[in-house]
């Protein structure tokens, strides 16, 4: 039976997971912090269950994920887009033209549903098909088939940000 000591331990040593779910999803300090103890909630609840047969890793991205898209969508909270678009229009005035791309394309990602973010988050910590499939729940092959469809997509919403 897993303990209190043995999830501390877990968490300290990869609680750089949680960071970045709560990075991609939320964009406000409180709101991060928010989603950052409802992540070590579920987290716990769950932890009872852990049984080890996939890396505590990969199980701790899945709640994490899992927690995050849930949080999101029910957060009622909107950020104002006028308040976001003078933001970026001072950053674009100052940056250098990779550092424009680079805005354009996280714009482009914060466009995607949910689920598309994740399979984007897990692509870029070069998770390979198969582990992304382990941790999102579906075929490797339905990974390959959405990362091709989100790439399209990006390469083409990127477009018009810059």
């Amino acid at each position: 039976m897993p303990t209190e000591k043995d999830f501390i331990q877990s968490i300290e040593q990869n609680q750089k997971i949680i960071h970045k779910v709560c990075n991609l999803y939320m964009q406000d300090g409180q709101d991060k912090k928010d989603l950052f103890q409802e992540i070590l909630l579920n987290a716990w609840k769950g932890f009872g269950n852990f049984k080890g047969e996939a890396k505590f890793s990969t199980w701790l991205y899945r709640v994490a994920l899992n927690t995050a898209i849930t949080f999101y969508r029910k957060d009622l909270r909107q950020i104002e887009t006028t308040e976001l678009k003078e933001q970026v229009a001072t950053i674009a005035d100052n940056i250098v033209q990779q550092e424009e791309e680079m805005i354009a394309m996280h714009k482009a990602i914060a466009e995607l549903s949910a689920v598309d973010k994740a399979l984007v988050m897990l692509y870029l910590e070069d998770y390979s098909y198969d582990e992304i499939s382990g941790i999102m729940g579906i075929t490797a092959n339905n990974v390959a088939v959405k990362m091709n469809r989100i790439k399209t997509k990006l390469k083409e919403s990127a477009k018009k940000y810059l």
